[in-house]
This record gives C-alpha cells, structure tokens and sequence, in this order.
C-alpha cells in the first residue's frame, strides 16, 4: 500500500513544481501540501473504508482549487490552467467516482458530485454520472426532473430532455411533479424556437430548413403532455398547477383558456377550483376600451368592485358545494383581504362587514375549522375591533368547548376589552376543560391580574393554581409565584412563599436557584439561609446536577462567611450522590476549578 501512496503523491509533483515556479505558493506550503496528501491518502487506501474520509479528501482539494482561483486573481496571472488545476479536477472526480461506486445509495454524495462537475467546467463527464445515478436511483422522480434540467438548459438539448423525461414517466406514470415539468420544458421549447425565429426574420436570413411547424410553434406538444396527463391524474390541485405554468407564457393564451375550461369542466365540486375561479376574478385585466382608474378612491372603487364580484363566485360556490373546505376556502379569502393595507375606509369598512358576514353564515352551518375561529377573532383583536373579536371568540367556544386554545383566544378578547366578567370567564374555561390542559389559563390569568394591580386576587390565583394543578404542570406556577413575590413584596414576602412551598412537590431547578438569587442580591447576604436553599435543591436534584454541588462548593469558598473547610466534605458527598456520566463531569469541572481555570 505505501507503494501505491507514494506513487500517487509523486503524480503530484508536476503540479507542485508549477504552483511554486508560478509564485502561486512557497514551498513551505508546497510542503504542507504534500504532508496533508499523504495523510489522505493513506485514509482512502485502507481497508476498512469510511465515507468521511473521502468527503475530507474532496473537501480539501476543492479549497485548494479554490486558493488557488483567489491567488491567481490577486496576481493577475491566468497561465498553466491544464498543468495545475486540471490535475486537480481530475484526481477529485477520480475520488468522487471510487466513493460513488462504494456507497451506491447516498443520494447526497451523487449531487455533491454533479455540483462539483458543473462548476468546475467539468460537463463532458456529466452525462456519465446522470446515467449511472439514474440507473441505481430510477425511483426517485426528482432526479430525472434534475437531469432532465440539465440536458435542457446547460446542454440546450430538448431533445435529449425530452427523452429523459418519457423515461421517468415509464417508471413514474402517475407522478403530478413529472408531468408538470416536462409540460413546462415543452413550452420553453416552443417559446424558445419562436424567439429563433423572430430574430431570424429580423435579420432578414433564410431560415431553410430550420423552419417548424407551426403546431410546435403554438406549443401543441406541451397540449398533448397536457391532456396525457389530465387522463391519467384526476386532481383539481394539479389541473391548477399546470394553468400556473401555463400562464408564464404570453403565447399560449389559447392552451390557458383551455385548461382553465376543462378544469371548470372536470373539477365542478371541488372546492380549489372554486377557490382558483374567484381569485381569477383580482386578477382580470380591463377591457381595452376602458380608462384605468386614476386617482387613489377610482383605484379603491375598482378594487371594490373586484372583491365584490370574488365573493359573488364564492357566495355561489358555497351554495354549489356546501362543504368545511369551501367556508374555509371563503373565509381566507375574506381574511387574506381584511389584511390589506388600504387608505380607504369605505373599502376597509366593507371588508369588515363582508368578513362578518361570511362568517356568521359559516358559523350558522357549523361549517368552520376551530382554526379559523381563532385565527379570524385574533385578526379582528390586533385590528382593535374588540366587540367582532369577542363575537368571535364566544361562538368558537360554544362548538369548541373543549379546546384549551380556543377558550385562550376568548380570554385574550375579553383581557383587551377590560370586560367585568373576567373571572367568570376562566371559571367556566375550568369547568369544561381538563386540569391537565389548564397551565396556560391559569399564567394568562395571574398575569392579567398582576398588570391590572391586584395583590391579593393574584396570590389567590396562584394559590389555585398550585392546588388544581398536579404534578409537572404546577412547576411553572411555582416558579412564576416566586417571582411575583419577590417582585411585589421584596425578599420577605418571596422566602415566605419559598417556604410555603418548599414541601409540596415536585419542583425545578430553577425554583431554587431563583431563591438563591434574591439571597445573593440583599445587602446582608446570609450564608446559613444560602446552605438552606443549596442543601433543599441538593434533596431534589443532587443525584445528577453536578454544577449544583459545584455551585455550593464555590459559595463556600467565595463568601465572606463561607467554610472553605467544608469543601472537601461537600465533594465526596457529590461523589456518594451524582449517578452515571454526572460523576464524571463532577470531577472534571472540580478539577478545572482547582487548576484556576474554571
């Protein structure tokens, strides 16, 4: 194998000997070059082979060729591309092709391949690497689609794409983004051949035989992939996807009015066809002897009047297909609009009222997503519209009764809207829903409370909590406790809740660490109540938090009625307690700390 290894680095030198007769490198680097070389070589020469080695030795050539890009242009010197980087560009792809064959099936090292080829001018081997990618990953439609891409707009081949992409429909016959593809390349063909032709006619030359026929020209091969496809997939969303790609092209208004037909056609109770048809109706262009608006109020009319007409398609379309996914299709319509930004309030006003509208209809039904209740009653509140949010927001909880994010959103409502009936609002939350699902009530809750001044109703709000609460839910009440009462009565009124708490389990770290805070922050830092706390959270969390022990080991140390001597005894107490990998991070950080260096 050393032989081998050898033999490879000595293929180097020419390279080498230019790189340094060039100036590009010293030959101190040259050397380092040589030593990282050999240290990769002998990687990928082993036995037991490991794809990272490959990617390393990949990895580095490319940033050589890329000092070497950056140091020719920093001298100005553009000579000897073939001696020296071509060596280079061969030896990466010689790798990458031993690394391909070796792990077959990682799709990602394939594509770092081909992105390396093309951008290192290195195309000629492409079609090699497509055909051998293609024929071990047949079943991944995306790869055809990518060298089908390739063959089209690198290689300006349609034909050979076009080849690719009947191929991939053999073993793919039933695949949406294939077809949408190969529709689309066929009007990028056409589009591109009628571009030819212009300029050809502009120039006055004869085009002979480069003339086509005129049914290419219009894109009728892009009509045939078009009604293959819409025989063999039956879906409204991919019948839209193809007008899509159809309306890119100008010249293909006559294909666009004809899928747009036939989805109408086909598509009659599926609801994204009706939503497609009434979005159509922003989007209508002017009649050609129409005057376009002028003014900012003729623009807000003109956009009236074509939300108007929107919703008269969706007000049929409801009627048509009376289904949850056509209201929801209606109502983010009305939404998406209501969120526009207009300087007219006429136009704002009518969007309200149409939004409400739709919506109490909807509601009516029962034809609305929780979703969307939510959404639309959190919309309307960041608009302050304060009374249609609330309307909102009770109807949801009438039908959602057990949803705690609906019932959040009502009180959000009735929070901005300073209503009266505030508490009767969380009791009822609480009496239909689960105590388990009730923690972001309940913070919500002592929140507003705590904004709106109120001490003794907030420590009461949290007191209820902590009881209603069981288990790991009530830990963040305790936690937000403490730190009320800290806030609103100073040290005393937080250890007095500390030690209210201080045996109802179960508890956080945190919890602790909080109130060894608020003792750090008083002008009389007492150790005795600090010993209190560390050896409380050691009682609950000493088996496996070592920077607690840590923690209290340097309090000893530090605090000016600390007992250093106490240390030792602290440590094999940690030793006794800390189970699995804590001991050893215990003793790594202990050590650190003595070293002076933690």
């Amino acid at each position: 194998m050393a032989e081998i290894i050898q033999e490879r680095v000595e293929d180097r030198l020419p390279e080498l000997q230019q790189l340094e007769r060039t100036g590009l490198f010293s030959q101190m680097e040259i050397r380092a070059i040589i030593r990282k070389a050999l240290e990769l070589e002998y990687r990928i020469q082993r036995r037991s082979l490991l794809k990272d080695d490959f990617i390393r030795y990949v990895q580095y050539e490319i940033h050589l060729l890329e000092l070497i890009e950056k140091r020719r242009t920093r001298i100005g010197y553009t000579f000897k591309k073939d001696e020296i980087e071509d060596p280079i560009i061969h030896r990466i792809q010689s790798v990458f092709r031993r690394a391909s064959i070796k792990w077959k099936d990682d799709v990602q090292l394939w594509l770092s391949f081909i992105a390396f080829c093309r951008k290192w001018a290195a195309k000629v081997h492409l079609s090699k690497i497509f055909s051998s990618l293609l024929a071990i990953h047949s079943n991944k439609p995306g790869l055809w689609i990518l060298a089908a891409k390739w063959e089209l707009e690198d290689c300006l081949s349609s034909e050979s794409a076009r080849q690719l992409f009947l191929r991939a429909l053999r073993f793919h016959p039933r695949c949406p983004k294939l077809y949408e593809e190969y529709f689309r390349m066929e009007l990028m063909h056409a589009e591109k051949l009628r571009k030819e032709k212009q300029e050809f006619e502009k120039a006055n030359m004869d085009v002979g035989s480069l003339e086509h026929a005129e049914e290419v020209l219009t894109g009728e091969l892009a009509r045939i992939i078009y009604k293959n496809a819409i025989s063999v997939i039956k879906s409204a969303k991919f019948h839209v996807s193809l007008l899509s790609v159809a309306q890119l092209f100008d010249f293909a208004k006559d294909l666009q009015r004809e899928i747009y037909n036939d989805l109408k056609a086909l598509h009659t109770d599926d609801p994204l066809t009706w939503d497609y048809v009434a979005r159509q109706e922003l989007v209508i262009q002017s009649q050609p002897g129409e005057e376009l608006p002028a003014t900012k109020q003729a623009k807000a009319k003109e956009v009236g009047r074509r939300e108007e007409r929107c919703c008269a398609v969706y007000e049929e379309a409801v009627k048509t297909v009376p289904t949850e996914a056509m209201w929801k299709c209606y109502m983010n319509f009305c939404m998406e609009r209501f969120t526009k930004k207009t300087s007219s309030r006429l136009l704002r006003k009518k969007r309200l009222e149409r939004t409400m509208a739709a919506f109490r209809k909807a509601h009516e039904l029962k034809l609305l997503p929780e979703l969307q209740y939510r959404q639309l009653s959190t919309l309307l509140l960041h608009r302050q519209l304060l009374k249609e949010s609330l309307e909102v927001a009770d109807a949801g909880v009438k039908l959602f009764r057990k949803s705690v994010e609906m019932w959040q959103v009502k009180l959000e409502a009735l929070i901005s809207s300073e209503s009266h009936e505030m508490a009767k609002g969380f009791d009822q939350a609480f009496a239909y829903l689960k105590p388990q699902m009730c923690l972001p009530l309940w913070l919500t809750w002592a929140q507003w409370s705590e904004d709106a001044g109120k001490q003794e109703e907030t420590e009461g709000i949290y007191k209820r909590a902590i009881f209603r609460l069981s288990g790991a839910d009530s830990v963040p009440v305790k936690e937000k406790y403490l730190n009320w009462a800290y806030r609103s009565g100073g040290y005393k009124k937080a250890r007095d809740v500390f030690k209210s708490l201080q045996e109802n389990r179960p508890f956080s770290v945190d919890f602790f660490r909080k109130m060894i805070q608020f003792e750090k922050e008083q002008e009389s830092c007492k150790m005795e109540n600090l010993r209190e706390y560390y050896e409380r959270a050691l009682r609950e969390f000493g088996t496996d938090d070592s920077d607690l022990w840590m923690d209290y080991i340097k309090e000893e140390l530090n605090h000016p009625l600390g007992r250093p001597e106490n240390c030792g005894q602290l440590y094999w107490r940690a030793m006794k307690m800390l189970q699995g990998e804590a001991v050893e991070q215990f003793m790594a950080k202990h050590a650190l700390h003595q070293a002076g260096r933690l």
